[in-house]
């Protein structure tokens, strides 16, 4: 009988580790696959939300275009505020 050096014994628990880490191996595979199909869909969503949102607002310019210049010069000025006294704080720190 050839001797290999490894016991009956060592060699289930080598076929039971090697089990083991295939199985947890395929676990981490397929969590991976599932975590970029999630994030696949998420992003196709945020691309039909961001696609709707465009097209709501191209809408409302189109139909209350007085409203629409009003918002966006009232924005502005808003932005230009708060950019003034952004500068306006740290010039004076």
């Amino acid at each position: 009988m050839l001797d290999t050096g490894i016991s009956n014994g060592t060699s289930r628990a080598l076929d039971t580790a090697s089990k083991q880490i295939a199985d947890s191996l395929d676990q981490a595979s397929t969590m991976a696959h599932n975590g970029v199909a999630k994030i696949a869909d998420s992003t196709q969503q945020m691309r039909e939300y961001a696609q709707k949102a465009g097209q709501t607002t191209l809408d409302t310019i189109r139909d209350e275009p007085v409203k629409s210049v009003l918002i966006a010069a009232a924005t502005g000025a808003a932005l230009m505020a708060l950019i003034t006294l952004a500068t306006r704080s740290s010039h004076r720190s």
